[in-house]
């Protein structure tokens, strides 16, 4: 038993979600759905850091994949249902944050109740009728998408909630969707997160889960790149890891990327070191992700070509531009768009390392820039079990 844990009573909070959830869904099923290119920074709130962060991007007119944000409305409606509260309270009550397996088994015990109550009417409406829309926009009838967790925690100054839930790839059809929201809901529930909110002090009801649903990007190569080179925090360079397909192989440690390193001054790659890369992660054509070999002849080929490596360094640049400070840009390659529209952006953070420190100069630099490319649309594919490894991929984000 944790005594230290006060009882969760979201009983006590219901009669304001209640209210603020009926409000919004009775004047307009639609406020249940912001889309990323009409996000406003108010609507922050409402959509969690990585949503916000999307149509921030969006809205900046940045190469971003369309998509829409469920908000955090439809994750509170769930907690109307008092079975549900009080089986997951007795479970956090019971929990001895010492035993590290009990946890991981109550933590599949409250996602499973999560995910046993019935998706509220007004969401599955929402989500379906948008999801209509972003397929007549992308003009594809079950257009894939990545279902992503976006917590209204994941911004706090003294605490980092990044890594902790879920997100779904390739997922096709509005059932499904709906389906992988609920996923979503209930991945604010993994044994890590329980396990981090307990140590930084805060209260599981006071975090809630929004709902990315955006077009996936069918990569032909992905990496990162920081506008300040990671490893001296030369504020001149932009510092690019880059591999085929999917992220996963850099991620898991079976490839080392491509890296370079351009010059923000000249626009030239200053420095580049080209790995062979045994496998790549990629869509088959049967619609599902798999590991296979890469091709002898582009083993040892660059991933980028030199147009590439600088339309990549541009974006990065351009994300830098807008936000004031060095970022860290997860980027692709998209195969179905043309030559010079096909760098998409899929996600822009503050870098966090060399940014905090005095600026020095520095006059050449170069190395291994990162040990591993940060979780999103190209981040470790993985499943819950192995059941569903054929119909779904997931990623931590």
């Amino acid at each position: 038993m944790c005594e230290a844990c006060p009882v969760i009573d979201w009983a006590e909070n219901l009669p304001t979600i209640r209210s603020f959830t009926a409000r919004r869904v009775n004047a307009d099923m639609n406020d249940l759905i912001v889309w990323f290119d009409r996000y406003e920074r108010s609507q922050k709130e409402l959509v969690g850091g990585k949503n916000a962060s999307l149509g921030e991007m969006m809205v900046a007119k940045l190469p971003v994949p369309p998509g829409f944000a469920l908000t955090i409305d439809g994750y509170q409606q769930i907690w109307r249902d008092k079975a549900l509260v009080d089986e997951v309270n007795v479970l956090l009550q019971g929990i001895d944050h010492a035993d590290f397996a009990a946890n991981m088994r109550t933590s599949d015990q409250i996602r499973a109740a999560i995910e046993s109550v019935a998706v509220p009417e007004a969401v599955v409406a929402a989500v379906s009728e948008a999801y209509a829309s972003l397929c007549a926009h992308c003009d594809v009838d079950d257009v894939p998408v990545a279902v992503r967790s976006s917590a209204t925690a994941e911004d706090q100054p003294d605490a980092s909630f990044a890594g902790q839930q879920d997100t779904f790839l390739w997922v096709r059809g509005a059932d499904a969707v709906v389906e992988h929201v609920r996923k979503c809901w209930s991945s604010l529930f993994t044994d890590r997160a329980i396990a981090y909110r307990h140590q930084m002090g805060y209260l599981h009801q006071g975090i809630s889960m929004s709902v990315g649903i955006q077009k996936m990007v069918d990569p032909v190569a992905s990496g990162v790149a920081f506008t300040i080179n990671p490893t001296n925090g030369d504020r001149t360079q932009v510092a690019i890891d880059a591999s085929w397909g999917l992220g996963e192989a850099v991620v898991s440690g079976e490839v080392t990327p491509d890296n370079f390193l351009i010059d923000k001054v000249l626009q030239e790659i200053a420095v580049r070191e080209i790995s062979s890369k045994e496998v790549e992660y990629r869509l088959t054509e049967s619609g599902v992700v798999k590991k296979l070999p890469v091709p002898d002849d582009r083993k040892s080929e660059p991933c980028l070509t030199d147009n590439e490596v600088k339309a990549v360094a541009q974006l990065a640049r351009r994300a830098e531009k807008h936000y004031g400070c060095p970022q860290d840009v997860e980027w692709a390659i998209d195969r179905h768009l043309p030559e010079g529209e096909n760098v998409v952006m899929l996600q822009s953070r503050p870098e966090t390392v060399w940014s905090q420190k005095p600026r020095a100069s520095v006059s050449k630099g170069g190395g291994d820039f990162m040990s591993s490319i940060v979780t999103t649309l190209v981040s470790p594919l993985h499943t819950r079990n192995q059941q569903a490894a054929a119909a779904e991929t997931t990623s931590s984000t």
